[in-house]
């Protein structure tokens, strides 16, 4: 397993506390991250589902985003579940007003895609780089990646759309393994911040 990253978990809205259970089992040193301080101690971050509108807002209103955009561009390895993904894309296909990105993956990606809150899904996912058989999938009003620059990895798809992506040290799925009990995804991102070192 190795040292135990110190990861943070954005704690500013959204599924925090599961974040913060399965980075823990994942055998990462989890934390919650709401001011700049906190962000400059951590060596990884997670943004977690959630109403990606509302944590813009919030990453602003906090002083955050200025400082996330930067670590992300100084290397920082970073997660993003749903919420998180969008987070992470570097351009929104329909964007709610004043709502901004921290960016970093080359990826264009469009909100609530797989539809409404009513319309969640679950199901079994083959994503590459993460061993063991399938992951189970949890989309709960989830986007999808319309397009990817060259860069771009895409490790899972449903119906022909990228539902987990990486890019360097940055990782984004559309679903939620928060949710589900299987900390395969949060132990392959525990592993990409050590080797990030």
């Amino acid at each position: 397993m190795g040292t135990a990253p110190a990861i943070g978990v954005l704690a500013l809205q959204g599924d925090v506390r599961e974040h913060l259970a399965a980075l823990d089992a994942a055998g990462a040193s989890a934390v919650p991250v709401r001011r700049p301080a906190e962000l400059a101690e951590v060596s990884g971050l997670v943004i977690p589902g959630g109403e990606s509108t509302t944590m813009s807002k919030l990453a602003v209103a906090f002083g955050l985003l200025e400082p996330l955009r930067e670590r992300v561009r100084a290397g920082m390895p970073a997660y993003g579940s749903c919420a998180g993904m969008i987070m992470l894309a570097d351009k929104i296909l329909d964007p709610r007003s004043g709502q901004e990105t921290v960016g970093g993956i080359d990826m264009i990606v469009r909100r609530n895609a797989f539809g409404r809150q009513n319309e969640s899904f679950e199901v079994p996912l083959e994503v590459a780089g993460v061993p063991g058989g399938p992951v189970h999938g949890v989309f709960i009003r989830a986007p999808w990646v319309e397009s990817t620059g060259a860069r771009v990895e895409r490790l899972a798809e449903v119906g022909g759309h990228p539902v987990a992506v990486r890019q360097g040290p940055l990782l984004a799925t559309s679903f939620h393994p928060e949710l589900t009990g299987d900390h395969r995804v949060h132990a392959l991102f525990a592993d990409m911040v050590r080797r990030a070192g």
